[in-house]
């Protein structure tokens, strides 16, 4: 799998698409991957990622395009979380807000194959409204679906020529189960090596859920870096 540029990599990411964005703030976050998913001009998208931008970079500066539809998330608000402020209190982005735990099992649930599942969390509070309620074993549960992606843009230490990847501590958060749960998964690494490079028993996601590779810093292919 040869590295290409991150333009080249989300060019093909469609209007209305659903993009699964990694990261826990500025951990793991693919901000490479954001900027150019923002230059690509793509529109109407549903983002879903554990928090709704901070400051002004990254997934707030695509946020600030007015070209996210719809934001799903655990964590929306925080001190520096104005972009998202300032369009949800003026009605230019929906919001569902989905407990942390939830928000990842729906996604690992969509990366397994699975229809639906039940879920303590949330129950007796706004969250649980509308939806299937069970008891189960004297516990109430509601049923929560699967989320399911087009497009995943994470973040990885390093992968192998094979699209094998391992991930650096805390950054490794919510990129395996976004991996698997969407259709295109492109994911930029700090260092791309050979097939056989990386400790088996190291590898988080396996290449087969891998489909673009962008490297940053990109590789300096000029002459003058080469001699």
């Amino acid at each position: 799998m040869e590295p290409v540029t991150a333009d080249a990599a989300v060019a093909g990411i469609a209007d209305g698409s659903t993009v699964l964005i990694g990261g826990f703030g500025d951990a793991g976050q693919p901000i490479e991957l954001i900027d150019a998913l923002r230059r690509s001009g793509a529109g109407e998208l549903t983002v879903v990622n554990n928090n709704a931008g901070s400051g002004d970079a990254g997934l707030a500066a695509l946020l600030a395009t007015g070209r996210v539809r719809k934001i799903i998330c655990s964590f929306p608000r925080q001190s520096d979380s104005s972009v998202f402020d300032e369009l949800y209190r003026s009605n230019r982005i929906e919001l569902e807000l989905v407990p942390q735990g939830n928000l990842a099992e729906r996604m690992r649930a969509a990366g397994a194959g699975i229809g639906a599942f039940f879920s303590p969390t949330g129950v007796g509070t706004p969250l649980a409204e509308g939806k299937e309620q069970r008891t189960i074993d004297g516990r109430d549960y509601v049923l929560e679906f699967p989320i399911h992606g087009d497009v995943a843009l994470i973040k990885a230490h390093r992968a192998d020529t094979m699209g094998n990847l391992v991930y650096r501590k805390t950054a490794r958060n919510f990129g395996p189960v976004m991996a698997t749960a969407a259709t295109t998964t492109i994911v930029q690494v700090s260092e791309v090596v050979p097939a056989g490079g990386l400790n088996p028993e190291a590898i988080v996601t396996p290449g087969i859920f891998v489909d673009r590779l962008v490297v940053h810093p990109p590789i300096d292919t000029s002459a003058e870096a080469l001699a």
